[in-house]
């Protein structure tokens, strides 16, 4: 088992400690937080250990878990490398471009496996058709939540689209040609709305709206490849494949057959794929160990979450325009 401890006992700390107890691959050593109060509380009422000093507990770990606020990433991450600890980061990876450049670099010098937590990769909706989709040219996601005071520190690009973002470029095999993108502050001193358009330079769209003031939560993402349609809902962990194939020759008189200007005639058959429930903060977490002891790729690399940032400041940039 792999010895892990965890810097930040807010809300999301909280279960990452529950679930990296749970974990029969990791071996809780304990937590940090800087906030007295709070990380005594948390000690009493859960019994973890509470260690002194960020650096007490990266002495003691082999994997160090950053559920801190942003600006602390990189601090953070760079002292857990520099001495040899494998590390967990929160998304997004870093605040700036630059600092995530600089952790992955340091990583890649010291040998260090490192994993970012964008934990919609492991979505069970998500999981059930990512290998159905198949060069996407037209992408369309929502991402709306009630408003929250938590996360109003940083753009909602950062907050929530940057789920979306990460999706999209797993999805996507080509690099970003162009991003449109527009973004209003209602609530906040920034921007609660976001919309923005990604083009890729082998001709795929991406339309991807986010807001942090709306009515009701909606995290829904549809990808439109050659001759199929393909739906995900984050949020009820859904997921429907839509396809058109060739007509046969004795179709099934309950058939749904579409028939274009030229006369092409296609059947539409529905797929609901099987969801297998998870827990995918746990899987993620889990996902990582076997990246350490196998010496492998982790499924959202330390490169990938740098590209999402990457993306994600140039749709941020783009407001500016």
């Amino acid at each position: 088992m792999l010895k892990v401890g965890v810097l930040g006992a807010g809300h999301l700390g909280k279960i990452h400690l529950r679930l990296l107890q749970q974990s029969n691959k990791y071996d809780l050593l304990g937590f940090y937080d800087p906030f007295k109060e709070n990380a005594q509380k948390v000690a009493k009422e859960f019994g973890y250990q509470l260690f002194n000093s960020v650096e007490e507990l990266i002495d003691a770990v082999d994997v160090v878990d950053i559920v801190t606020p942003t600006l602390s990433h990189f601090d953070c991450a760079k002292q857990a490398i520099e001495k040899g600890k494998h590390i967990f980061i929160e998304k997004p990876i870093t605040n700036t471009l630059q600092e995530a450049e600089a952790i992955r670099t340091l990583a890649s010098q010291n040998h260090i496996r490192g994993q970012v937590g964008h934990v919609e990769r492991f979505n069970p909706a998500f999981m059930a058709v990512k290998n159905k989709i198949d060069n996407p040219m037209f992408i369309e996601t929502h991402r709306l939540a009630e408003f929250n005071p938590r996360g109003t520190d940083v753009p909602v690009v950062l907050d929530l689209m940057i789920h979306d973002i990460d999706i999209v470029l797993s999805t996507v095999n080509s690099k970003v040609a162009e991003v449109n993108a527009s973004g209003i502050s209602v609530v906040s001193k920034t921007p609660d709305i976001a919309n923005a358009r990604i083009e890729f330079e082998n001709g795929c769209v991406a339309n991807l709206t986010a807001s942090r003031i709306s009515m009701k939560n909606m995290r829904k993402s549809r990808f439109f490849q050659q001759d199929a349609y393909i739906s995900v809902d984050f949020l009820e962990k859904k997921s429907e494949i839509v396809r058109m194939k060739e007509v046969p020759k004795h179709p099934d008189e309950f058939a749904m057959i579409l028939q274009n200007a030229e006369g092409v005639k296609k059947q539409i058959y529905f797929d609901n794929p099987k969801i297998v429930p998870n827990n995918a903060i746990l899987d993620e977490l889990e996902s990582f160990a076997d990246a350490i002891i196998k010496d492998t790729t982790p499924i959202v690399s330390l490169t990938q979450g740098a590209e999402a940032l990457k993306v994600a400041q140039m749709v941020i940039d783009s407001f500016k325009n």
